[in-house]
């Protein structure tokens, strides 16, 4: 009788489809995966504690660094939950900012997605594709907070500052012509709002072409059709929520279900899944980037025509301009204070989660009377996908594992906060 036994393997920390520090132990039958044994903490930010330890808005510069692909996203929530501790809401023109801005995200985020999973899976064209149109969005970043990724642009209470009126353009140089330049600054000629809604313009031809290249290519289908099922039932025992859950057939979004900010006042699809497989989850994600390409389109046109505050009058919790706090002793103060212990929220604890693009990112906060958070702890949507890894891809292959892991859209700043 010939001796057989399993073989237990290592896919990572150091992997290049491991989408971060992923430790995962493989127990296999000749290539046949028997169980998957994911192996956390190689990253470990103590984002939480940190968070505890330093006045309040101290932190937002520590949610960007969570999803680092979703930055935005992650500070929404933060400050979500300490506007409702405080018992303050942002002016309207705000909510609107921060609606445009996470559906930017949400497609940035989707853009990197796509481009690693279609890398992951053995395209490679697609990859170059996507990081061509989020160079545009994360212009868009850098215009707003002078930050192309960790923007700390959300703020209790509104937004660091309202949207410029122009845009950075690209200068002569040697080894660009000027028709060459001329042309890349072809649609920077207006404000911020003007250059976002070329883009959102331009932008569904582009998802086309990815869409030509993947979703009726067979070789794309054969890697993703029926490979990590997950039903209903399954979806929802397993705690899912994003496209994870939609893929498989769950329509269920906060920005609909439970809307916060303006998303009860703007018009949009969830688009969900039959199959629950990593080629649902594809399409989810595919059609989840058209719906909030016309998102941004409705927040442009109200924002052009709607002018107003973008940030809490209340200089106890909001600073004061610079020009206010250099020619007023009072605003003066103000700054002083918020920029040197912060301002102290009332006792109480409060929820808030937001329909990141990974799906439900929510912060819960204690606060014990002073000017830092008793407790912090955040609900990151990706470490319940990560918990169901083994469900998913027992009886797979290794190569479908890959496929698997990146289906769900793995980032472990928020994993291993």
């Amino acid at each position: 009788m010939s001796n057989i036994q399993n073989y237990t393997l290592n896919f990572g920390p150091q992997h290049p489809a491991a989408h971060g520090v992923l430790r995962l132990v493989l127990e296999l039958d000749g290539e046949v995966i028997l169980r998957a044994d994911p192996h956390i903490g190689l990253l470990h930010r103590a984002t939480e504690k940190l968070a505890e330890s330093k006045p309040y808005n101290q932190s937002i510069g520590y949610m960007d660094r969570l999803d680092y692909v979703s930055m935005m996203c992650n500070e929404h929530a933060y400050v979500l939950a300490i506007e409702k501790l405080l018992g303050i809401t942002a002016p309207v023109r705000a909510q609107y900012i921060r609606v445009l801005f996470d559906e930017m995200t949400r497609i940035m985020n989707h853009l990197l997605w796509l481009g690693a999973h279609a890398i992951d899976i053995g395209a490679m064209t697609v990859f170059l594709y996507c990081f061509r149109e989020r160079e545009d969005l994360m212009d868009c970043y850098e215009a707003v907070s002078g930050a192309r990724m960790h923007a700390t642009y959300y703020r209790p209470g509104g937004v660091y500052r309202d949207l410029p009126d122009q845009m950075p353009k690209y200068k002569a140089t040697q080894w660009r012509s000027d028709d060459e330049i001329k042309e890349r600054n072809q649609d920077r000629h207006g404000s911020l709002l003007d250059f976002i809604w070329a883009f959102t313009e331009r932008f569904p031809k582009f998802v086309d072409e990815y869409e030509t290249l993947l979703t009726d290519n067979r070789i794309w289908k054969q890697r993703t059709v029926d490979i990590g099922v997950v039903s209903p039932e399954q979806a929802l025992a397993l705690g899912f929520t994003g496209p994870m859950l939609r893929g498989s057939g769950v329509e269920w979004d906060l920005r609909k279900k439970q809307p916060y900010e303006v998303y009860d006042q703007i018009d949009f699809k969830i688009p969900i899944g039959k199959n629950g497989d990593c080629y649902d989850r594809y399409l989810v994600r595919v059609e989840e980037m058209r719906q909030s390409n016309e998102i941004m389109r409705q927040c442009i046109r109200w924002l052009k025509n709607n002018a107003g505050p973008v940030i809490h009058p209340d200089h106890k919790i909001t600073p004061p301009s610079r020009e206010e706090m250099k020619e007023d002793m009072e605003s003066m103060i103000h700054h002083f204070k918020l920029f040197t212990e912060g301002y102290s929220v009332p006792a109480g604890e409060a929820y808030a989660a937001v329909e990141h693009p990974k799906g439900e990112f929510g912060v819960y906060m204690i606060s014990d009377g002073a000017n830092k958070p008793y407790r912090v702890k955040i609900r990151a949507a990706g470490f319940s996908h990560l918990a169901a890894l083994d469900s998913m891809v027992r009886g797979h292959m290794i190569a479908d594992m890959v496929a698997v892991l990146s289906s769900q859209d793995i980032v472990f700043g928020e994993i291993d906060r």
